[in-house]
């Protein structure tokens, strides 16, 4: 299901952000052309947190490593954008108009084309200030919805870049509709600081329909009587019982009958208000349990529940071995790995892999080879150091 099979974007960026909106759209069958400076992108030499950056974000694309600030290096670029349908950055503002690469000048190679830019912020005061994802959750009230009262706390993935990424390529594809109607080109933005004020949207109408300033999700008063995480004897499950049928299967399965025919618990709106001893005698109940018991009952009463999950426990788990994970072989670090396919299905079926994440490099010499470059010509520029 290559969708997007006739499309060619190149693609400058690095970290999460940038390479979120490329992988999407190889994803959905592009070509994607990742242009990294001679050595390679950064980002796949970073540790810690950012170890994983590079393999989750740079499949499905091809890798060139050009030294775009020579003569000989900006002409390959040019060529490539002069026949490309999409170019993407997500660099500083004003940092690719040095090297001849902003809107303006990239329209003069190819007026028909799609420019997208993930930045920090859109227009405004803000419109020239560097911003990172958790920059951004911070300016954006998401830090201080995430964590407990005084103790704002980033969210546990780079869901702003992740989210961010994908606006620019709801913007591209959006763009690319309009082109096949009118042939006129864009440029697109997408930002981190209004893609969080987007996230949180939610709360800023709580407060603007209720008056009263939101609660950071630790410490707020649930919508929902029952909407919790519980000990177990061996873990810890979330449950949420969120409408009215839902409350009668759970008092009848765990045999709670006196809440079942109490007429003042009957809506969720009752329930919230007697939280205070719903909560404490479902904890007190549930901490006895087994997890395979508790989810036993959960299961066939219909209800939402979940045992609390971390990250390296998903290549293993029954949804995500049903189709859900690509098998990536990663040349960096010389091993294969299982990460998440898109999230999309189409006439059931899952987007598959074209392409490994790529070395530095890889497809260098067949880039140019499709350009028209000689093998006498690529060596020679690979011994001047302007391709790698």
């Amino acid at each position: 299901m290559n969708f997007l099979e006739d499309i060619t974007v190149i693609e400058f960026s690095h970290m999460v952000m940038g390479p979120s909106t490329g992988l999407i759209l190889g994803d959905l069958g592009a070509r994607v052309i990742k242009i990294e400076p001679v050595g390679g992108d950064k980002t796949r030499r970073l540790r810690g947190s950012g170890a994983g950056y590079f393999a989750m974000f740079n499949r499905n694309k091809q890798s060139i490593c050009l030294d775009i600030t020579t003569v000989d290096g900006y002409g390959i670029v040019e060529k490539l954008l002069h026949s490309a349908d999409v170019m993407i950055e997500n660099f500083r503002p004003g940092s690719l108009d040095k090297h001849n690469l902003g809107y303006s000048q990239v329209k003069e190679i190819n007026p028909s084309i799609i420019y997208q830019s993930s930045k920090g912020f859109l227009g405004g005061p803000y419109g020239h200030r560097t911003a990172l994802d958790e920059v951004a959750q911070m300016m954006g009230g998401l830090a201080y919805m995430t964590g407990p009262k005084g103790r704002p706390l980033r969210a546990g993935s780079s869901v702003v870049d992740i989210t961010g990424g994908m606006f620019g390529v709801v913007g591209i594809l959006s763009a690319l509709l309009k082109r096949g109607k009118t042939r006129e080109g864009a440029h697109i933005v997408s930002s981190l600081f209004e893609s969080v004020m987007f996230l949180v949207g939610q709360h800023m109408a709580q407060h603007a329909v209720t008056g009263a300033a939101p609660d950071p999700m630790p410490s707020r008063v649930s919508a929902w009587g029952i909407y919790d995480v519980f000990e177990v004897t061996d873990g810890q499950i979330f449950i949420g019982v969120v409408s009215d049928g839902q409350w009668v299967r759970f008092c009848e399965v765990f045999g709670f009958e006196e809440w079942r025919f109490d007429p003042t618990l009957a809506t969720n709106s009752e329930r919230v208000d007697r939280r205070s001893e719903i909560i404490p005698a479902l904890s007190e109940r549930f901490r006895l349990m087994r997890l395979d018991q508790l989810t036993e009952k959960l299961a066939a009463a219909e209800l939402p529940f979940s045992p609390i999950n971390r990250p390296e426990d998903l290549p293993s788990h029954p949804q995500a071995l049903a189709g859900g994970l690509h098998e990536l072989n990663l040349a960096d670090h010389n091993c294969t790995v299982h990460l998440p396919k898109l999230p999309v299905e189409v006439n059931g079926s899952r987007l598959e892999l074209a392409v490994n994440p790529p070395s530095a490099g890889e497809h260098t010499d067949s880039i140019l080879s499709d350009l028209g470059y000689s093998d006498s010509t690529i060596r020679a520029l690979r011994s001047k150091n302007t391709i790698g």
